[in-house]
């Protein structure tokens, strides 16, 4: 959580610096700041309780020139959102100021040790203590880095920092420890982000920082090293999409735009995995070649999938395939409950993290464990670089291309293509899955990306507009919503409750349909909808039984059907139909209306789409 920025060259620094927070909002946005050094030697602060046009309004009044500073936009973690716990954070002396990701645990004894010594604090925040700190250690020395250095060997905890100071007005210093930082390599310029779309718009070429690395920028040098002063020298990845893909491109908002973007998302997935040759398509994950040389892959007897939210669906998703077509068992993990769980977990075990980002906190502490058991690990990630990439043993990429809006749609679906594509492999690898059935399997995903440009086609339509809006009118002024599925469907139904709550903040819950009459279908009654996952399947009797049990309670209901089932509707109020494929794949589809029901409802309801309230795009605390 929380977005850092950093700049020094020759240009004016306030301006890029407000740029990049932009473009870091969804990151948070409960208050937003920059620290500039001025031409004449100060440090000017701007901070602003409120979204960053708050901040704008601010400096618009007084804007800080000068061409070296950092910014900040927060998501609270100590300290309630307001102007003065607002970062960048300074010293007593208001020469050092300092802009912070993540959480220092020890902050309360160092803070009391500090205060002891005669430090005077002015905000609630945990950050402000490394200002301080940093300000004991440089005393009257000259070695901003040697501070900034000893001070985080003596901190617990996450961070991410970008440090500046009135007696280096040349210079930023970033560094961190599981919270992400990127350098990026100007001409005469240099700059840091929490990530890539704060600096793409001037530079493609950037440094992935490690934990424990310190980054010393100045406008024609870039020094990394470590925590006790050792060089390091980390490749330099050169960025292959452009800030056009990072901007709304003419759609009211990034979900918007993300949802439309699913097809191509689809497609890549499967580009470089899929060859599509005569006299049949070919699956190559050449990303796990040098796991299988290992022999890490031998011993494996079952499978673990560690996530988050949005993740852990895609997960259970795959779940019900994998053990199809592998013939292993498959266990679903919470990241932050495994990592305090004692899982029985080992070389036997295939973990497979799951991380948009490759910089959450939890799935890397997740993670860690079952590293240090031994366990090979396969990471999905979208994010080239990423922590969890520097954990796994193989590496699969969503190819997704930037996702900006906080809740998640096209890497849902790259997730769950990625996923599929490493069950069909497996199955291959164990002989479990025989050529029909994988060529059966691979001309289904390379059909899916038209398949679902059939499907966001329907809801162009003036019957899919008008279904569309019957069903929100419904939800909008509801204060619950169920949703219900069986097989693949269930985690489907979490997956839409849980855009619905995101989105709009009506309370939902997702539920397996046949757990409805063991507890849940005592909420229903004609305020509250149902909406079904019942596209084809083996289990659609049962789940048509569930929605006319719900029926029989006076709920409205709304049933996610294949096209061409003219039976549903006899049993709904509303129907959405989706074009047919085989029931594995259907979710790849399914979630397209589920994910345009929420926006439209958060939209009738006022609600900020793209930046939900406390909520942010990237969980880099636990």
């Amino acid at each position: 959580m929380c977005g850092i920025v950093g700049y020094v060259g020759a240009r004016h620094a306030t301006p890029i610096l407000l740029d990049g927070l932009a473009r870091l909002e969804y990151r948070g946005y409960d208050s937003a700041g920059i620290a500039v050094i001025t031409s004449t030697g100060e440090l000017q602060i701007a901070k602003a309780q409120g979204r960053l046009q708050s901040l704008r309004t601010l400096v618009a009044t007084a804007e800080p020139v000068g061409v070296v500073g950092i910014g900040h936009t927060r998501w609270a973690t100590h300290g309630r959102p307001n102007d003065v716990n607002a970062h960048p954070h300074g010293d007593c002396a208001d020469r050092i100021t300092v802009a912070h990701n993540g959480i220092i645990e020890n902050y309360a004894s160092l803070r009391d040790e500090l205060m002891a010594k005669g430090h005077t604090f002015r905000s609630q925040t945990d950050t402000e203590t490394l200002a301080h700190l940093i300000e004991e250690e440089l005393g009257d020395s000259d070695d901003l880095n040697l501070a900034v250095r000893n001070t985080l060997k003596r901190v617990t905890g996450s961070y991410a920092i970008a440090v500046v100071s009135r007696a280096h007005p040349g210079r930023v210093i970033g560094a961190r420890k599981d919270s992400p930082l990127i350098v990026g390599l100007g001409v005469d310029e240099n700059f840091l982000a929490s990530d890539i779309p704060a600096i793409l718009k001037h530079t493609r070429e950037i440094v992935q920082l490690d934990d424990g690395d310190i980054a010393d920028l100045t406008a024609t040098t870039v020094t990394i090293s470590d925590l006790d002063g050792h060089p390091r020298q980390p490749p330099t990845l050169h960025v292959d999409w452009n800030i056009e893909a990072a901007e709304r491109g003419g759609y009211p908002h990034f979900f918007a735009k993300e949802i439309a973007e699913q097809p191509d998302a689809a497609h890549r997935a499967l580009l470089g995995r899929i060859i599509t040759r005569e006299p049949a398509p070919t699956l190559a994950l050449d990303a796990l070649d040098a796991l299988v040389a290992s022999g890490r892959l031998d011993a494996v007897r079952r499978i673990t999938f560690l996530g988050c939210g949005t993740s852990i669906h895609a997960a259970m998703i795959a779940r019900y395939a994998i053990e199809r077509w592998a013939r292993l068992p498959v266990d679903v993990a919470i990241a932050s409950e495994y990592r305090y769980a004692d899982p029985v977990v080992g070389p036997d075990t295939l973990c497979i993290a799951i991380s948009q980002s490759g910089e959450t906190a939890d799935i890397l502490a997740a993670t860690r464990l079952a590293r240090e058991a031994n366990a090979p690990i396969i990471a999905v990630t979208n994010t080239v670089g990423s922590a969890i990439t520097r954990l796994a043993d193989g590496v699969l990429y969503q190819q997704a291309g930037p996702e900006i809006s906080v809740a998640a749609t096209k890497s849902f679906i790259a997730t769950v293509m990625t996923l599929y594509l490493l069950g069909a492999w497996l199955g291959r690898r164990a002989q479990t899955l025989s050529e029909p059935e994988e060529q059966a399997i691979l001309h289904a995903l390379l059909d899916i990306p038209e398949q679902m440009r059939r499907t966001l086609a329907t809801f162009e339509t003036r019957e899919g507009q008008q279904t569309l809006a019957s069903v929100t009118g419904r939800l909008k002024d509801c204060a619950s919503c169920l949703y219900i599925g069986r097989g693949v469907g269930y985690p489907l139904a979490l997956e839409g409750a849980l855009k619905l709550k995101e989105l709009s903040y009506v309370h939902a819950e997702g539920f397996a349909a046949g757990e409805m009459k063991h507890g849940p279908i005592a909420l229903l009654d004609t305020a509250t909808p149902l909406v079904a996952i019942a596209t084809e399947g083996k289990t659609y009797e049962k789940v048509v039984s569930n929605i006319q049990e719900a029926r029989a309670r006076d709920a409205f209901i709304v049933a996610l059907a294949t096209e061409g089932d003219d039976a549903i509707r006899q049993h709904a109020d509303a129907v959405i139909a989706v074009p047919r494929a085989p029931e594995f794949f259907a979710p790849l589809l399914t979630v397209i209306p589920l994910q345009l029901l929420a926006y439209q409802v958060a939209l009738a309801r006022g609600c900020n789409v793209d930046q939900p309230r406390n909520l942010a795009k990237s969980v880099t605390v636990e």
